[in-house]
Formats: C-alpha cells, sequence, structure tokens
C-alpha cells in the first residue's frame, strides 16, 4: 500500500480552495473575487429577508443580479411590515399585486452606482417608469438629515457589490405622483398652499391626483413672493381674490400630456385655463409674459406616476 502523502493532500486542499474563491483572468493572471452581486448581498442580511422575498414574488432577481452597475436604496424588513400594516388588504407580501411590487421596487434602483458621498440635493431617475414609460424621480435631500422621497432614511450606507452599491434605508418608498412629489419639495410650499386654499370650489388635489397624465409648470416659492410683491395690496395668498388665484393655478397645468423638457415643441398649447404658447424652453402667456422653464435635475423633468414637473420663475399669468 503506497504511504499517504500529507503534504502533497494539504496542496491540492489549499489549491481547490483557491479556485473555489478566485478565477483567473485569461491574459494578465489576474485574480478576480466571484460576483457577490446585490442579491447576493442583500440575502446574506437577516434584516433584509422580507425584500429577497419581495423581489423573488417579482421575478426581478435576474434584473438584480445582471452585472450592470445599479445603487439600490434596501428597506428593512421592520419598513416592509410598516407597509403591510399601513393596507388592511395587505396581511403579506401574497396580498401585493404582482405589478405594485414591481413597479414599487424598480423605484429603489437606480441605473449607475452612487456612493453616499456623491448624493446630493436632486432629483434622480430610478428604474420604474411612469406615463410614456419615463424614469420616475426619486427625491434625494442632504441638507440637514438625508432623506429619499420625502421620508425614508439611512440605516447603513455604502454596502458594496460586484454589480453595484447597497444602501439600507428605514422605509419602504411608494412610487409619488405628481402632488406627492410637490408636498415633498419645500421649494413648492408656496404652491400647495395656493392648491389648497381652503376658499377654492375646485379641488385641485383630487384633479392633480388623478390619473392624468398631465404636465405641470409649478412656480417656485421666489416666483409667489414676486407676484405678491407686484401687488400692494397682497401681502399673503389669503388676499388674492380666490377667483384670481383659480384661474392662476388652471393656467399652470396641461392635462392629457406628459411632456419631458426635450420634448417641448413651439407653439400654442391648451392648459386647463387658457393658452400658452411654447418658444423653444420659454412659456409665453396670452398676456405677453415671457417665462424659461428653469433646467437642472432638481427643477426640471420631476417624473411622477401621473405626471411631470418643470420648474418656473414666475407665475404665469392668463
Amino acid at each position: 500500500m503506497k504511504k499517504f502523502n500529507l503534504k502533497y493532500t494539504f496542496s491540492l486542499i489549499i489549491l481547490l480552495f483557491s479556485a473555489s474563491v478566485f478565477v483567473a483572468c485569461s491574459d494578465n493572471d489576474e485574480e478576480i473575487p466571484v460576483s457577490n452581486d446585490i442579491v447576493d448581498v442583500a440575502s446574506s442580511a437577516p434584516n433584509l429577508s422580507i425584500l429577497v422575498a419581495a423581489v423573488q414574488k417579482a421575478g426581478l432577481v435576474d434584473a438584480l443580479k445582471d452585472p450592470g452597475m445599479k445603487t439600490v436604496f434596501a428597506p428593512t424588513n421592520e419598513a416592509f411590515q410598516a407597509l403591510l400594516d399601513s393596507n388592511t388588504d395587505w396581511a403579506s407580501l401574497d396580498d401585493i399585486p404582482v405589478e405594485t411590487l414591481q413597479s414599487v421596487l424598480l423605484f429603489h434602483v437606480l441605473g449607475s452606482r452612487v456612493p453616499s458621498k456623491d448624493l446630493s440635493d436632486t432629483y434622480v431617475n430610478t428604474l420604474a417608469t411612469g406615463p410614456n414609460s419615463e424614469p420616475l424621480s426619486l427625491q434625494v435631500e442632504t441638507s440637514g438629515a438625508i432623506e429619499f422621497n420625502g421620508s425614508a432614511k439611512p440605516v447603513t450606507v455604502d454596502i458594496e457589490a460586484s454589480n453595484g452599491i447597497v444602501h439600507i434605508i428605514d422605509k419602504v418608498m411608494l412610487p409619488p405622483n405628481a402632488v406627492t412629489l410637490a408636498l415633498n419639495n419645500a421649494g413648492f410650499s408656496t404652491l400647495v398652499a395656493a392648491l389648497t386654499d381652503t376658499r377654492h370650489s375646485t379641488d385641485f388635489v383630487a384633479i392633480l391626483s388623478g390619473t392624468g397624465p398631465f404636465t405641470i409648470f409649478a412656480p417656485t416659492n421666489a416666483a409667489f413672493q414676486a407676484l405678491l410683491d407686484s401687488n400692494t395690496s397682497w401681502n399673503s395668498l389669503g388676499d388674492i381674490p380666490i377667483a384670481t388665484l383659480d384661474a392662476v393655478l388652471k393656467y399652470h397645468v396641461i392635462s392629457g400630456s406628459n411632456v419631458q423638457g426635450d420634448q417641448l415643441a413651439d407653439g400654442p398649447v391648451d392648459a386647463i385655463g387658457g393658452t400658452i404658447t411654447i418658444s423653444g424652453t420659454t412659456l409665453v402667456t396670452s398676456s405677453e409674459q415671457e417665462v424659461p422653464v428653469i433646467l437642472g435635475a432638481a427643477t426640471n423633468d420631476v417624473q411622477g406616476t401621473n405626471g411631470v414637473i418643470h420648474a418656473i420663475g414666475s407665475v404665469l399669468l392668463p
């Protein structure tokens, strides 16, 4: 009987172990760690088990294993339980329609790798889509406490994966409609106050929460202040006659179309409250105002589930 060669056997074990951990590059023999993709990362975290189950139920495992770089905002188990508790019809993930679950999960995914140091006050495109298959916008706020979509906060950031990066968050983010986008943006607080003025007979919130789609030209707070300053009798929104405010607000909404900035076409368009003429990225009113759309990721093409918002620096006057 041949003698047992301990040295040879030990070397063989080391070789086999190394082969299971590394793959060799055929050109320069550089050793690269075997893939530890986003799904693997989430599966290894006990507090993300419901997220993993949701990804499986929604049929998104392959999408999140794809080698293309992504950023995933990963809600904890507690966050998913809070989502289920928010709807009496949802006792478990099985009660959430697959289409709804897919949209919600894709709203948590960006198509590029964004580490926490690169986050800024802006909107970013997610893999979820709205009207005309436009990517839905996720609001990122970094001034003061970091928040996503108006309320979700980071728990752990910068967990590396072979195909991107994972940030764990404390809330499941629901894709916002146009009203929610405005409510979440402090720069539109005066617009929100104008839309919800209790003197209105028009229910603007109900209208803009409808299926749409809508294209909304949204005056900033500074724009509304300039409007108030233009009339010595107006110190606040309450001083503007409600009929005037109603007509002005209707002049900022185009119903039946979702028009991104690069889709603005020269010519007249019908807002709910009258006709606006588009010239490049400038809006020309019937009172001959010329108001440019404010371009930039934080102000232009802010896409919701039922419409798109473009910020403007002046209130349009019919």
